[in-house]
């Protein structure tokens, strides 16, 4: 049975969010439709604007995604820090680029004379603006909404687009964060769409090849889609060196998860599920995970009832007791992955 949102996120217990939509029916609504023949693969474009838009707008870092024919995948780090830093007139400034905002907000920051009444009414609307602008559900309702009404216009229809509410799951750690972006990435190999993981196209990982690219040719961006012109450095940063521990910057260097997601993808094409030799990066180590736990995750194929939480079972046991339950599935993977 579903779960309530509010038992799924818990920002005391982690930042860090797998999240899935699904196209209705799983029909390639923004891929090419198998019986029609019509292709609707602009519409990939029209997720990854919207997804680096809402990433200027909210308080929220794109640490991975994957757009593919029938679904979207992100990992996201939700960051309240920000959030909480910025004044009341950033935040107000913000929603207003999203929504209309009620008038006593815009009459508030226009300075327009106004009662007591009046000013406290638009400071306890800017107090809920703020707390949706670190919010995994009003992240994801303003991507999936008008995506759904754009695609629904072009083809002339009403209803559904999205199969239903997203799908989330918590990564308690840095090496479940680290294994989720890679199984993002690594997406459109798994689906037989790429060879490679720089050809695998609408992905953070061909985003970050090619904005490495950028750095000693920048003349070329402007060669680049228009939707991937302006996702363009916006993509949360790896750390410069290993072992670095900072807010906003991932826990291992770029140069590190690319040799994960490379060893990954040849396991994947070549058919050598659940192997382990001793060309695998170091990276899982250092994040106390079981490299032939990781591999076996990242190369099979994974169940649609995936656990709502990845991480060490401790940390799992520790999750249930603050949603006052007995227990959380995903020990079985979590024993995988971690020991």
């Amino acid at each position: 049975m579903p779960q309530p949102r509010c038992r799924l996120v818990s920002l005391e217990a982690t930042p860090h969010y797998h999240v899935v939509s699904r196209c209705v029916r799983r029909q390639f609504l923004c891929g090419k439709d198998r019986l029609t023949g019509r292709d609707f693969s602009h519409r990939r474009d029209w997720i990854r604007a919207r997804i680096f838009e809402l990433a200027e707008i909210f308080a929220v870092d794109i640490c991975a995604y994957a757009v593919m024919s029938n679904h979207v995948h992100l990992v996201l780090t939700l960051r309240q820090d920000v959030a909480l830093a910025w004044d009341d007139r950033e935040v107000a400034e913000r929603w207003l680029r999203l929504f209309s905002g009620r008038p006593v907000v815009k009459n508030w920051l226009a300075g327009r004379r106004q009662s007591e009444a009046q000013v406290a009414a638009a400071l306890e609307l800017v107090r809920t603006y703020r707390e949706r602008l670190f919010d995994l559900s009003w992240f994801m309702r303003c991507l999936n909404e008008p995506i759904a009404r754009m695609a629904n216009a072009e083809d002339n229809v009403t209803g559904r687009f999205w199969e239903g509410r997203f799908k989330s799951q918590a990564l308690l750690d840095e090496a479940a964060l680290v294994s989720l972006m890679a199984y993002v990435d690594l997406n459109p190999i798994r689906a037989g769409m790429a060879e490679t993981p720089e050809e695998s196209d609408y992905t953070s990982l061909q985003q970050r090849v090619i904005e490495s690219r950028l750095e000693n040719a920048p003349e070329q961006k402007e060669a680049l889609p228009e939707d991937l012109q302006a996702a363009i450095g916006k993509l949360a940063r790896f750390a410069p060196k290993s072992g670095l521990r900072e807010d906003g910057v991932l826990p291992v260097t770029f140069a590190s998860y690319v040799e994960l997601v490379d060893y990954t993808g040849r396991a994947i094409a070549h058919g050598k599920k659940g192997v382990i030799d001793d060309r695998l990066p170091p990276i899982l180590q250092r994040l106390k995970a079981r490299p032939e736990g990781v591999l076996e995750f990242l190369t099979k194929p994974q169940s649609l009832r995936s656990p709502s939480v990845l991480g060490p079972v401790q940390a799992l046991r520790e999750l249930a007791q603050e949603f006052g339950r007995k227990f959380l599935n995903g020990h079985a993977l979590a024993t995988q992955l971690f020991g």
